[in-house]
């Protein structure tokens, strides 16, 4: 199925099965030197607030990336994924050591997670995908309720801005042809819901979310993928510096594909 036959199925949850079977999500963050900028952001910003013994939460966990890597360092991992294709890529990759709670099911409907059960809640997925207000403020409201009280939550959004850059580098003519409002510069939400670095702040401050940190967490890793897969490893490293440096800059913050929201309970 292409993506202009999965666009017009009107169910949503069927609509996100169907996009990631076009999608490779479990390739998305490791495929290349690039690719792995967002990854080593998020789980940097996640480790600076878990400590031994914590239970994470992966709502919209995809293939599993985040939820392997901390299950692996010893903590206590529970993991929830709308999309068949990805919790199947999951599963593949589970040993007999990784003991990993996967489960199906909607980033809006926790009722199988009790209250206050976990140190840190990951969304890194879930608001690619709601397109409705009321159903991000559910999904933010579910994640508040499983999360105890001074724990730490984790949101992604895919940024619409940068995005438009992003686009181009592939299509020269995308500013005349692309999936975007001509006028206001909004892109179409599809296959993926996009928001303004300051529509994020809207959705968390009415979700009741406190916010510690808002960072860039890919970069310009996209859009300079060439160069930085190019780079030896001593490059690499320092690239990955100067990323960690301008990350949080309030300057650079809307020049990412990804943006990451660091919030507590």
């Amino acid at each position: 199925m292409e993506l202009r036959d999965i666009q017009k199925i009107e169910n949503e949850v069927e609509q996100v099965q169907r996009i990631y079977e076009v999608f490779d999500e479990n390739r998305r963050l490791n495929r290349s030197k690039a690719a792995r900028v967002e990854f080593l952001t998020t789980t940097w910003y996640i480790e600076r607030y878990l400590k031994p013994g914590d239970r994470i939460l992966d709502v919209g966990a995809g293939a599993g990336e985040y939820s392997l890597y901390f299950a692996r360092k010893g903590y206590d991992v529970c993991a929830l994924e709308l999309a068949e294709n990805n919790i199947k890529a999951f599963r593949a990759k589970l040993t007999p050591e990784d003991h990993i709670d996967v489960a199906q099911g909607n980033a809006m409907d926790l009722s199988r997670y009790a209250d206050n059960s976990f140190d840190a809640v990951l969304l890194f997925g879930p608001l690619y995908h709601l397109h409705e207000e009321e159903d991000k403020q559910r999904c933010i409201a579910e994640a508040k309720r499983v999360c105890k009280a001074g724990g730490k939550i984790f949101f992604a959004f895919i940024s619409n801005d940068f995005v438009i850059l992003t686009e181009f580098s592939y299509r020269p003519d995308y500013f005349m042809v692309g999936e975007y409002n001509k006028e206001t510069f909004k892109l179409d939400d599809f296959p993926f819901v996009f928001h303004t670095v300051d529509e994020c702040r809207r959705i968390l401050r009415e979700g009741g979310v406190r916010v510690l940190h808002e960072v860039a967490s890919d970069g310009i890793s996209e859009l300079m993928e060439g160069q930085i897969n190019a780079m030896d490893e001593e490059s690499y490293q320092q690239y990955l510096r100067y990323h960690f440096y301008i990350c949080e800059k309030p300057e650079f913050l809307g020049m990412t594909n990804h943006l990451l929201f660091v919030g507590e309970n």
